[in-house]
């Protein structure tokens, strides 16, 4: 069996969620929770150095699926074809145990009622049969996601299978071939010291007696718990609602 897999770009993301959309389009998902291809977005830092991180994420149909060995029912397998990890519903009891066993969330539910069948990314087995190219790669405007034999895009793009926040690949070894997004840099030389001292001023035509508008540094450069809701990588959801808190913008 030659394995399959993915590439994801993590610089060339900008979190449009066309991969998500294109990818319940192509297969009938109706909007909601259930995401085989999930973009998540979180915050870190503080002014002057916010950054903004994005990850297209699907199933990287590993070479060791702890989702398969989790099932009781035998309701998971690994096709012959393209390696890819699939689940036969009709044997699926929706016990969620492949769930919580797969690292990286990837196996997702309609709703959060008891003996819900579970779903997930089928690698676009339709459409390889045709000698086309799964839905979320054609989708991807940036050019962000690639797919092929894994040797190949190892060969192309290096062998980092792993990105800052995510579970350590070394149990499941994922399908999977990532470029993490470049260093944050400054594009334009610019004062900080002189933008933050210009910008605390309200500036000659403000009422006199007007206060500034902030006292320190401090009051822009750290932020209070709680203000960035969304500060991390959340892979594991708690339940439906969770997942789309940390997956929105994409229905």
């Amino acid at each position: 069996m030659v394995q399959y897999g993915f590439y994801f770009d993590q610089s060339r993301c900008i979190g449009c969620n066309a991969c998500s959309v294109a990818c319940k389009q192509w297969h009938g998902i109706s909007p909601g929770p259930e995401k085989w291809m999930r973009v998540y977005q979180w915050e870190t830092g503080a002014f002057p150095n916010v950054k903004l991180h994005f990850l297209a994420i699907s199933c990287y149909h590993c070479a060791n699926p702890i989702c398969l060995r989790s099932c009781p029912n035998g309701a998971i397998f690994k096709e012959e074809g393209f390696g890819a990890v699939l689940i036969d519903r009709e044997k699926c009891k929706g016990e969620r145990r492949c769930s919580k066993a797969c690292p990286y969330g990837s196996i997702v539910f309609a709703s959060d009622e008891p003996g819900e069948k579970a779903s997930k990314c089928t690698m676009c087995l339709d459409r390889l049969a045709e000698g086309k190219k799964p839905i979320c790669v054609l989708s991807c405007s940036m050019r962000a996601l690639e797919f092929g034999p894994l040797k190949e895009l190892q060969e192309r793009f290096g062998c980092l299978n792993t990105l800052e926040e995510m579970p350590p690949p070394r149990v499941t070894e994922p399908s999977v071939v990532f470029k993490a997004s470049d260093p944050k840099r400054p594009r334009i030389r610019w004062d900080v010291e002189k933008t933050l001292r210009l910008w605390k001023s309200r500036g000659p035509y403000a009422p006199e007696g007007t206060p500034d508008l902030f006292d320190s540094e401090d009051d822009l450069s750290s932020l209070p718990e709680g203000m960035v809701g969304r500060n991390r990588l959340v892979l594991k959801a708690r339940n439906v609602q969770e997942l789309m808190y940390y997956t929105t913008d994409d229905d």
